[in-house]
């Protein structure tokens, strides 16, 4: 092993005390050692066993990672097993989730409650209630992320890592290091060939986040084989130009000790993060070790039984933990407890020390908004036509400007997105200082991600998932580029993580830039999306209603799709009706309508406008506005039918220059886009497409008088 001498005592101002260590483990690693070979013996089996009892899983890789874990869960890592949600506590993340066995067997051994032994065989099984899904999931005890598609962890890792920072900055005091915890991250060969990776490592050492730890398993094994088959680069040299510090662990099967001393040194690090290349084993001890068979299938009731012999167990016994193993752990419950008690005692004394910023922090801790954030909301907005995307910084920078639990981002856009309030302080390494003069510190509420879309949002997941609204992360883009971002946007999703998505030029309108930055298609994908609002507000009016719903939103992400171009600020817009997902703009009085048009984000006033000259042709026309549709699914049946009108025979019309996709559930027709855009500006390219009053009325008009004369068109979805 290389490695130098590690900084243990005490911490530095530069690192703000997140990586302070009091004392080595090593004294107590040779105490223990002599357990250190049956218990890595009985981890590997034991894995073995569990994917071998229902023919499947992955062992491979948690079986090589074995000393791994005994030197982070055993000497090194802080947490709390009876108290899993300990605010202080180390954060881990699993990156290569499919090793989640990794994870699992030591959530056992260490004393998570939930993780009972009848739980950790459940591994691969049919219960419905099952805690050892195939991947690991943030709803479960001791797991941070949810972690699936490769790659994500490292960024989460980073938004871990990051929040930590920004906490310490913002709120620890001389001798009050209220935050100081440390995030670890396991990562395998296909997590460093991941993009999304690879952008989040970047930034992290841009950031110089001393307090992240990212540990290699390198068995050099992929699903196809080796990975000089697609990957002859120097990992380590790539880190350290990436701004890390590198350490190698030569025997990463059995050197505990080696490894806890290049864990601690990482912990000790004062200004970057550290990359642990540990050499692995795939599968060590099985028939297929060292290659790809080891990584995703069970190894065979054989082969599993010679392992046993080779080790000194007995063939037929399954899923053995001695109590020599039970004992080897048995005091984490009780370290973790004291960990917590010594931490509220620090609390408390902060708290006395430091009364309103004490009440600040224990507020941020519950993920709880001063009572008062809506009335720094305008109530009231300029006349003047009105991009939506400006409109959100008028609702929105006030809101962040007073409440800190807003973390405010953007991918190289801050020109464009309209997210930086006067004032602002970047979220930057204070010793930083840039060309262009934006520098900032840790403290800072304003990330600039560079052009890193995909990481962005990912880091964004891991920002809010360090503790539930804690901080409320806000990213901002163009909408196209949010399609480089969607495996991320999904994954916040899929976890019920509150964050903000404000995605600007979201329609044809935005112009000249053409098919390529007009995106006509996302908004299907993303109002398919579970637990995801998309909303398309239709002037700043709706735009504070938007941002209204997303705050209020605790277990779900938001994206609000807002113009580049102005739009007509109109005085029938409502911000409560936002939060049904549609509401009636516009109502026929005394007879019954013949047609509903339905107004969606830019192109809300179009259906005003269509509405006004059908009047002109004796043709009376309701309007919707339908900014989103889940909010709207999720109201009383009688709420959306009385929206609607449809069953009382009244067919709808909806106008949006996007694919019609969806609008099925809730419209007769659509005047929709069923190709890709046109690089015109803005007003040529609605033209172009046919959305101008004169045109969209026709198409309505013709549409009436069809479904008169074919009585079926009615039970069609009609594209105008």
């Amino acid at each position: 092993m290389t490695i130098e001498q590690a900084h243990l005592n005490g911490s530095t101002a530069e690192n703000d005390g997140t990586n302070q260590v009091s004392s080595s483990a090593l004294p107590l690693v040779k105490k223990l050692s002599k357990d250190h070979d049956l218990v890595l013996k009985t981890f590997r089996l034991l894995v073995a066993d569990l994917c071998q009892q229902f023919n499947g899983g992955h062992p491979g890789g948690a079986i090589g990672m074995a000393a791994i874990g005994v030197a982070l869960w055993r000497y090194v890592m802080r947490y709390a097993p009876h108290t899993p949600d300990y605010f202080n506590r180390d954060r881990f993340v699993l990156s290569n989730g499919h090793a989640c066995l990794f994870q699992y067997v030591f959530l056992h051994l260490t004393g998570y409650k939930a993780m009972t032994f009848d739980q950790l065989k459940s591994y691969h099984s049919d219960r419905v209630d099952a805690l050892c899904p195939g991947h690991p999931e943030i709803e479960h005890e001791g797991i941070e992320v949810t972690t699936g598609p490769l790659g994500q962890g490292v960024a989460n890792a980073v938004g871990l890592a990051m929040a930590t920072k920004h906490l310490t900055a913002t709120y620890n005091r001389p001798g009050y290091e209220v935050v100081s915890n440390h995030t670890w991250c396991m990562v395998g060969d296909a997590c460093l060939q991941e993009g999304v990776a690879l952008e989040a490592i970047s930034f992290a050492g841009h950031l110089r986040l001393n307090n992240l730890t990212v540990i290699y398993d390198n068995n050099q094994i992929t699903c196809d084989g080796s990975v000089d088959l697609t990957n002859t680069e120097d990992v380590n040299a790539k880190m350290r130009a990436c701004g890390w510090d590198v350490i190698d662990v030569e025997d990463g099967c059995f050197d505990v000790e080696g490894i806890v001393q290049a864990l601690e040194q990482a912990r000790a690090s004062s200004d970057k993060p550290t990359f642990i290349n540990v050499r692995t084993i795939i599968g060590l001890g099985s028939k297929v070790a060292g290659t790809a068979d080891a990584h995703g299938v069970a190894f065979e009731a054989e082969d599993v039984a010679a392992q046993k012999k080779a080790y000194g167990f007995n063939p037929d016994e399954l899923f053995v933990i001695s109590d020599t193993v039970r004992e080897f752990f048995a005091d984490l419950p009780a370290r973790g407890e004291a960990l917590v008690q010594e931490w509220n005692k620090l609390v408390d004394e902060y708290s006395a020390k430091y009364p309103d910023l004490g009440a600040e922090f224990r507020r941020r801790i519950r993920g709880e908004l001063p009572a008062n954030w809506k009335d720094l909301i305008p109530t009231s907005f300029p006349d003047k036509p009105t991009p939506s995307r400006a409109s959100s910084g008028l609702v929105f920078n006030p809101v962040a400007k007073e409440i800190n639990s807003f973390v405010v981002g953007t991918a190289d856009l801050s020109p464009s997105v309209n997210m930086a309030w006067p004032g602002k302080v970047d979220f930057q390494h204070p010793d930083l200082r840039t060309t262009c003069g934006l520098n900032g510190n840790y403290s800072g509420r304003y990330i600039h991600y560079g052009v890193r879309e995909h990481a962005m949002c990912a880091i964004a997941n891991g920002l809010a998932a360090f503790a539930p609204n804690t901080i409320i992360p806000v990213t901002s883009s163009f909408f196209m580029f949010y399609l480089y971002a969607a495996p991320a946007v999904r994954m916040g999703a899929l976890q019920q993580l509150q964050i903000i998505h404000a995605a600007t030029h979201d329609s044809i309108g935005m112009g000249e830039d053409g098919p390529t930055h007009q995106p006509i298609e996302l908004a299907s994908l993303f109002r398919s999306m579970p637990n995801l609002l998309y909303i398309r507000p239709g002037d700043s009016e709706e735009t504070a209603g938007a941002w209204i719903v997303a705050i209020e939103a605790k277990r779900t992400p938001t994206i609000i799709s807002t113009s580049r171009h102005a739009v007509p600020q109109l005085k029938q817009t409502r911000r409560e009706g936002v939060a049904r997902g549609a509401y009636v703009l516009e109502e026929v009085a005394d007879k019954r309508a013949d047609v509903t048009l339905i107004g969606v984000g830019a192109e809300l006033s179009f259906a005003v406008e269509v509405a006004q000259q059908l009047k002109k042709r004796n043709i009376a026309a309701r309007v919707v506005s339908f900014p989103c549709q889940r909010l709207f699914e999720q109201q009383p049946v009688e709420y959306r039918r009385e929206t609607l009108q449809r069953h009382r025979g009244i067919p709808a019309v909806v106008i949006e220059p996007y694919t019609p996709n969806g609008w099925e559930r809730y419209a007769d027709a659509g005047i929709c886009l069923k190709r890709f855009g046109h690089s015109l500006p803005g007003k040529a390219a609605y033209k172009f497409f046919g959305y101008e009053i004169d045109v969209l009325t026709g198409k309505v008009v013709d549409y009436l008088e069809r479904i008169r004369e074919d009585e079926l068109l009615r039970r069609e979805f009609v594209e105008l």
